[in-house]
C-alpha cells in the first residue's frame, strides 16, 4: 500500500456532488466543453496545448492550477490509489480506492463529466484525524495530492476501531496555525504590490498612519523632495512628534543609500520612518540601529500593522483587501516548561 499515492477530493462550495460520488461511488469534475480527454497523449506540453483554451478568462497561474488538476485525474492518478473526500454534507472523511480509469459520462452526469469509479473502505469523523490532516484535505483546490499526511490516511484504513485524535497531542496543531497566518500574509503582501504599486501605495501607508491616530500631508506624485508622508498629531503640524516618512512599494531589497537620504531629511527634533513592503540591506538596518530615531518597516512588520487597524480601515481599502476575522488553534504551553 505504501507506493501507492493518495489523493483529495472536493465535492463543490456547498457538497453538491455528495450525493454521486457516495451513492453512485463514482469521482467527478467539471469541464464538460473540453469532452472525453482520453484521447490527449499522457504528455503535459500537449495536453496543456489542447485545453488551455477553455480558461480563456483566466491568469496563467489560474490555467495552470485548473490544468494540473485535470491532468491529474485524467492520466497521473492510477487505479489502487486511495482517495480521500473530505464531506461537508455530513461533516465525515470518506476514504476508498479508486477502482477505475477516467471515463467521460456526459450523459450521466452533464455537470460534471470527468470520471473515475471508487470503492468507499471507510467513512470516519474528523476527529479521528490530525489538525494537519483534516488542514491537508481541505485544500483550496478541487482535486489535489495528498502528501505530508498521507501515512495517517493509510493508518486508518488499517484500523479497526475509531480512534479521536488527543488535542493536547496533537503536534500538528502548531503547524496549521503557522501554515493559516503565512497564507494570509503571502495574500496581504501580494495584494498590496499587486493593486496599489507606486502613489497609491502610498496613500495606503498614509491611511494606516491615520488609524493610528496621526495627522498626515502627502507629496504629491512625482515628487522628488525625498519625503513622501509627514505625520503629526495635531491639525496644524506644529506639535511633535513630527515624523517624515518615505515609501517604497517594491518587493526587493532596499539599502542604505536611500535609508540614509531620509535621514538626510529629518530635522533635529524630527523621526524617520522608512516603509517597505520587501526588506533591507544589512547595511541598511546597521545604520538604522545607530540613529535612536529612525524606524525601518520592512513587508512582514507593515503586514502586522495592516492586521492591527483593519477594523478601521475605510471601505474602499477592505474591498481592495478582503479579509475576515476567523479562530484558529493557539499553540498550548505546557505549564511545566
Amino acid at each position: 500500500m505504501a507506493e501507492k499515492l493518495v489523493w483529495g477530493i472536493h465535492g463543490g462550495r456547498n457538497g453538491i456532488a455528495d450525493g454521486y460520488f457516495l451513492q453512485k461511488n463514482r469521482l467527478a469534475l467539471g469541464w464538460a466543453e473540453m469532452g472525453d480527454l482520453s484521447a490527449i497523449p499522457a504528455e503535459r506540453a500537449a495536453f496543456r496545448s489542447a485545453v488551455e483554451k477553455f480558461f480563456p478568462a483566466k491568469t496563467s497561474a489560474q490555467v495552470s492550477a485548473s490544468f494540473g488538476q485535470i491532468f491529474r485525474f485524467t492520466h497521473e492518478m492510477k487505479v489502487g490509489d486511495i482517495i480521500v473526500y473530505p464531506s461537508k454534507v455530513d461533516r465525515q472523511i470518506h476514504i476508498g480506492e479508486v477502482v477505475g480509469n477516467y471515463k467521460f459520462l456526459p450523459k450521466d452526469e452533464p455537470i460534471h463529466p470527468q470520471t473515475r469509479a471508487v470503492k468507499w473502505l471507510k467513512h470516519l469523523p474528523r476527529t479521528a484525524f490530525s489538525q494537519g490532516a483534516l488542514y491537508e484535505s481541505g485544500s483550496a483546490l478541487t482535486f489535489f495530492q495528498i502528501k505530508t499526511y498521507s501515512d495517517e490516511f493509510f493508518s486508518a484504513l488499517k484500523d479497526k476501531s475509531v480512534k479521536v485524535v488527543d488535542v493536547a497531542g496533537d503536534i500538528s496543531v502548531a503547524t496549521v496555525t503557522q501554515n493559516v497566518e503565512e497564507a494570509t500574509r503571502d495574500f496581504v503582501m501580494k495584494t498590496l504590490s499587486q493593486k496599489l504599486k507606486g502613489h497609491p501605495f502610498t496613500d495606503f501607508v498614509a491611511h494606516v498612519i491615520q488609524k493610528m491616530g496621526y495627522k498626515t500631508r502627502i507629496s504629491p506624485e512625482g515628487s522628488d523632495g525625498g519625503v513622501d508622508i509627514v505625520a503629526h498629531k495635531d491639525e496644524l503640524g506644529f506639535e511633535p512628534p513630527i515624523i517624515r516618512v518615505q515609501v517604497k512599494s517594491i518587493d526587493g531589497s532596499t539599502g542604505d543609500p536611500a535609508v540614509s537620504a531620509l535621514y538626510g531629511k529629518v530635522a533635529p527634533g524630527e523621526f524617520g520612518l522608512f516603509v517597505t513592503l520587501g526588506t533591507y540591506t544589512t547595511q541598511a538596518k546597521h545604520f538604522a540601529r545607530g540613529k535612536s530615531n529612525l524606524r525601518l518597516i520592512d513587508g512582514n512588520d507593515f503586514v502586522e500593522l495592516v492586521f492591527a487597524h483593519y477594523d478601521q480601515f475605510d471601505s474602499k481599502y477592505k474591498v481592495i483587501l478582503p479579509l475576515k476575522r476567523v479562530h484558529v488553534p493557539a499553540q498550548q504551553v505546557d505549564e511545566d516548561e
